[in-house]
Formats: structure tokens, sequence, C-alpha cells
């Protein structure tokens, strides 16, 4: 049951200009953005990170920079499937253009049947992320243990749309998930079920950090809330 922890790229030029950026090159973090980004350490420095996965796109890869430079044991790995949804013909267009459209009535209402021209359609790119999070979820566990810790550097519709996937939420229902540039989020995959651990954390996550293991002697841990088995009563006791 590795747990991860899904980043939000920072905030980039196209955010601040209201810029549909998708795949389009170029597209880099502002000043804000590289702000956030060299947070980023300071943010995981109580995970012992086992891997860390990256959208190919740039800003993406900024976002991720000071983390790397900061653990230069910890190996980037690139995965095309975790990259923006392709907007096809809306790539690079303003915002405020494209609300005139109204496939993005389509977009916002009902995003299960939404297909950009010249791209992807919104289920596709759900797919494709959720099977690229969970193939690597298993390879991260196989490789380093059921406490493994890793992080994934995405976009926030790919965010979004595995967070809907981990709740059992239909694809309609994701434009009610908010995850704002360079937030957190940390999802854990069970044999039974995900567990939707922190959605959009803007702060600290040290207390993700795996449990450390009891001496000889010492009391029992209280159960792991996430193992796969759902806590009656609420979970109380539950971190």
């Amino acid at each position: 049951m590795a747990t991860l922890i899904l980043v939000r790229h920072g905030r980039s030029t196209a955010n601040t200009s209201g810029v549909l950026a998708g795949r389009t090159p170029g597209v880099l973090l502002d000043e804000r953005g590289a702000a956030q980004a060299a947070e980023l350490p300071a943010r995981l420095a109580g995970l012992p990170l086992a891997a860390a996965v990256s959208s190919p796109l740039e800003r993406c890869q900024e976002t991720l920079r000071p983390l790397l430079d900061a653990r230069p044991d910890l190996a980037l790995h690139t995965d095309e499937r975790i990259s923006e949804c392709d907007y096809g013909d809306w790539s690079g267009r303003k915002l405020a253009e494209l609300s005139e459209d109204p496939l993005m009535e389509v977009v916002q209402q009902h995003p299960s049947a939404a297909a950009f021209p010249g791209g992807e359609s919104m289920p596709a790119m759900q797919r494709r992320a959720v099977e690229a999070v969970r193939e690597w979820d298993a390879r991260v566990e196989a490789e380093h243990g059921p406490d493994a810790v890793f992080v994934m550097c995405s976009h926030g519709d790919i965010i979004k749309s595995v967070v809907a996937d981990a709740l059992g939420m239909h694809l309609d229902l994701f434009q009610r998930i908010s995850v704002e540039p360079c937030s957190l989020t940390a999802i854990r995959y069970t044999r039974l079920r995900p567990f939707l651990m922190r959605l959009g954390e803007t702060g600290d996550v040290g207390s993700l950090a795996p449990r450390e293991p009891r001496a000889a002697g010492d009391a029992a841990p209280p159960s792991d809330p996430y193992d796969g088995r759902a806590v009656v009563g609420g979970g109380a006791g539950a971190p």
C-alpha cells in the first residue's frame, strides 16, 4: 500500500494570463510559481520519498527541480500518460474567449461527453492517467515495500480526474474538486479500495510519513486506518 503524493505544478505564466496552455511548449512557472516550487522540499521534508514521476511538460519538471536538487539520490521518471489533457484546437486560446463556446458548458456540466476538437476526450484523459497512477503505485510498492511514498507532478484536470476515480465519483462530478497550483493531494491504494488522505493541501504533509517499527515489548500501535477496511463508527481514532 504505497502512498502517492500528487503535486499540481506551480503557478504558470498561462495561469496568470488566462490562457488554456494544454500541451503548448514553453509554458513556464511565473515568479509566484517558482517560489512555490522552492518551498516544496521543506513541505515534503518529513517524507522518505522512494520515487519522483513527472509530466513531460516544462512547468511540471520545473516544479520538481528544487526537490530533486535537495535530494540528489531521488531519480526523476517522466510519464506521458500524466501529461496535460490534449485540448487540441483549444490549446493556447484565452479562457474568456472559450467560455463563449457551447462546448465549454459540456466540459463544466457533462465532462464525460466532452471531446476537444483536434484533441482527446475527457474520459480518455482520465483512463490513461488512472492507468499510469495505478501502475506506478504497484511498481513502487513492489520495489520499495508497502510503506513507500512517492511523488507525482501533474496538472489540475489530471489530478482531479484521478481523485474522482479514487472516490468512486462519476467523471461528471469531477469539476467539484479543486486543486490549487503546487497543492499536494495524497492517495493510498489498497487491495479493496483507495483512500483519499489529503486533498489540495497547501502546507506541510509530514504527518503522512510511515510509522516507525515498534520495538519488542512496546504496546501495539493503533490499527492502520488505511489498511483497506472501513472503520466502523466514523474512525474516531484515525489520524
